[in-house]
């Protein structure tokens, strides 16, 4: 049940990202859909045109040359959920989303590494044959994960 949000968190990123203009567009987003952090893991970009909110700046933001670096460095207690279309991922729209946890995506042309699909204690898809666009996807599961639904696990 959504009944105590004291211990709620969550952080969002994109590991090896592909396009400077997606991470602007998905750190916005995280802004406004109430991420704690934004990160990126590989490529690093400086602040994006369409990041108009300029989220870098009102929220912290890390990043990570590597994907054992991230790992390492998950807040503890955070669960990590990497959104990959593979087939041991379950539907977004029955995952029940942890209280505390981290998002993390993959470029379009490679998705998230091996070692990231291995680690993530939970993988969500969309109901999609191709892949969607890193920034609209980030965007749908911060809008899953706020829908005022009791889908929360503890």
């Amino acid at each position: 049940m959504i009944d105590n949000f004291e211990n709620e968190f969550f952080g969002i990123g994109i590991q090896n990202g592909k396009t400077p203009e997606n991470l602007g567009v998905l750190w916005r987003t995280a802004q406004n859909m109430g991420a704690s952090y934004i990160f990126t893991i590989g490529n690093r970009y400086a602040k994006q045109a369409c990041d108009t909110h300029n989220a870098v700046k009102s929220m912290p933001y890390f990043h990570y040359k590597t994907f054992e670096d991230f790992y390492n460095h998950l807040p503890k207690g955070a669960m990590l959920v990497g959104v990959e279309l593979t087939e041991e991922a379950v539907p977004l729209e029955t995952f029940n989303h942890p209280k505390r946890c981290v998002y993390l995506l993959g470029a379009e042309d490679h998705g998230l590494s091996k070692l990231a699909i291995e680690k993530s204690h939970f993988l969500v898809k969309f109901n999609s044959e191709l892949s969607i666009n890193v920034a609209v996807a980030g965007s749908i599961v911060m809008y899953d994960r706020g829908i005022d639904k009791p889908r929360f696990i503890r």
